[in-house]
């Protein structure tokens, strides 16, 4: 054990050294300590030698779990989301999980319920406190794509997006081509023009909304202003009930099926029926979009399949294989009871 003078040196309680004095007194951060002890990730020589130097001066001992961990390959893989609840995001992880648990890794989930910069640094030094082989992000909000800016240098990650962007190998759907072809075919059965509600992007603006705004501006129809609602259905109902006093209105867009289902019911309750008055289509294929009535038209989007191809992506990075930057495959249309010509088509 390290003499008293050495403990009240480094300011550490009279008791037995755990892995946040080693980081106190090595100035550096928790995660840091723990990928210096597990060999999970890459640290500088000078972070791992003032490392080092604190654990020798406190007399701390890794639990033997810990050094059981450092002395084989780690086996576990954190994912890292900023909801687990929703249809899409639950599918996902489920993806994740079926493909890392056949090649005999466990999975952690971590939310990270926000983009603030304390609640973003709690959850990657929860996720980096781990022996992980490495990391999956779902990109799909703003806390997603804050976490993956902040993993730490030399990690193993990739990301779940609906939209491509640069730095580490992506799963893909690209769901700005199917929102476009969503898009034009409601735009074949005589609309005019489509309204869109949007869901939170993960950026300025989500693949669906540019989906629906090329597509309109392919076909030289005027685009709507963008009608903002949250992941809850109830802001779709209260903009439904909004719509059914305009006139202008023959066809909506929205951003999920959750949403639209919300869109529906506020039309309704102002007295206009779907998709008699009214066409909505949504997006991402909830299963009960099948089961509403009317049946709801929207875009498949294989969730499951996408976290699969995350993980087999993360597999390749972790073995040091060659790796794709992209996977990406497309979404497919679903042509069901919801839309329909407008009135004066009929």
């Amino acid at each position: 054990m390290p003499s008293q003078a050495s403990r009240s040196m480094v300011n550490v309680p009279d008791r037995r050294p755990v892995i946040r004095d080693v980081a106190r007194a090595a100035g550096v951060s928790v995660p840091t300590v723990s990928r210096v002890l597990t060999g999970a990730a890459r640290v500088s020589e000078e972070k791992a030698r003032r490392v080092r130097q604190a654990i020798e001066e406190l007399g701390y001992r890794p639990s033997a779990t810990a050094r059981a961990l450092v002395a084989r390959k780690p086996k576990l893989i954190a994912v890292i989301a900023g909801n687990t609840s929703r249809y899409g995001y639950a599918e996902v992880i489920r993806g994740v999980e079926e493909g890392a648990r056949a090649d005999g890794y466990t999975v952690s989930i971590t939310v990270v319920e926000s983009a603030d910069p304390a609640e973003v640094e709690r959850a990657i030094s929860l996720v980096a406190s781990q022996p992980i082989a490495g990391v999956v992000v779902l990109k799909f909000d703003p806390p997603g794509v804050a976490a993956l800016h902040a993993l730490p240098d030399g990690v193993p990650a990739v990301a779940v997006s609906g939209v491509r962007a640069t730095g580490v190998p992506q799963a893909v759907l690209d769901e700005s081509w199917a929102a476009h072809e969503l898009v034009d075919h409601v735009l074949d059965l005589g609309h005019a023009t489509v309204h869109h509600v949007s869901v939170p992007p993960s950026r300025t603006e989500d693949g669906r909304t540019t989906g629906w705004r090329k597509a309109l501006k392919a076909r030289g129809a005027v685009v709507p202003p963008v009608l903002a609602a949250s992941w809850e259905p109830e802001s779709g109902r209260e903009i439904g009930r909004e719509l059914a006093a305009r006139d202008d209105v023959t066809a909506v867009f929205c951003g999920n099926d959750e949403i639209a289902m919300g869109v529906i019911r506020g039309l309704r309750e102002g007295g206009r029926e779907v998709p008699e008055d009214v066409s909505v289509a949504g997006f991402d294929d909830h299963p009960l979009a099948q089961m509403f009535s009317p049946s709801l038209t929207t875009v498949h989007q294989d969730f499951a399949g996408l976290g699969s191809r995350a993980y087999h992506l993360l597999d390749d990075v972790i073995e040091g294989r060659k790796v794709r930057k992209f996977w990406s495959e497309r979404p497919t249309l679903v042509v069901r009871e919801s839309v329909a010509p407008p009135p004066a088509s009929s």
